[in-house]
């Protein structure tokens, strides 16, 4: 029988198994390192492109906020304009006011009615007065209450007086205005004047 020495073939194959399993895991760790430095160059790139994003947005915030800003600033200033305005309209409709005011109490003034002294405080008026009989005072507190100008007439006091020989009644009375507002054509046409 023929004996064949097979040990030196045995470790020749184990010999080449262990250099291709060398060659397989210095391969696998090339792949592996080649694929962790991708993985991490792919992720600083997402991380540097988000940080410009982030950047990009801080600065539209802060853009933003000064825009904010500056309307609110705008804001107070058309609000302050337009309580300049409405001070100015009022002043304006106020402006008639007075004479209109007047002229009413001498329309509505019965004869034998004098006045002593008006006082106004906002829409309050205060009138004192004589007059020849109580009856013509009952009749100015009921030409007052059927104004357009004044309304809610209330006699607070009446009183006989002499004043040398005549026997006279002073009378306090308290009267409101109507406040009256100017309306939509008013100031158009206003408008239009001032045109």
């Amino acid at each position: 029988m023929i004996r064949i020495n097979l040990l030196p073939h045995r470790q020749i194959k184990r010999a080449e198994r262990q250099r291709q399993f060398n060659l397989m895991l210095v391969a696998t760790v090339v792949a592996g390192a080649g694929i962790v430095f991708m993985g991490q160059t792919f992720i600083s790139a997402e991380i540097d492109t988000q940080k410009g994003r982030n950047s990009r947005l801080d600065l539209a915030t802060v853009q933003l906020d000064h825009e904010i800003a500056d309307i609110k600033q705008l804001k107070e200033q058309i609000r302050s304009v337009l309580d300049r305005k409405k001070v100015v309209e009022n002043l304006q409709s106020d402006r008639s006011q007075a004479v209109a005011l007047l002229d009413e109490l001498a329309r509505q003034l019965p004869e034998g009615v004098f006045l002593k002294s008006i006082k106004q405080q906002g829409t309050e008026i205060m009138l004192d007065g004589v007059a020849d009989t109580n009856a013509r005072v009952a009749t100015l507190v009921r030409n007052l209450g059927n104004s357009e100008w004044l309304e809610s007439p209330i006699l607070i006091e009446i009183k006989s007086v002499t004043s040398g020989n005549l026997k006279q009644s002073a009378f306090t009375l308290k009267v409101n205005q109507k406040v009256k507002k100017p309306a939509a054509t008013d100031v158009l046409k206003g408008r239009g004047k001032a045109r």
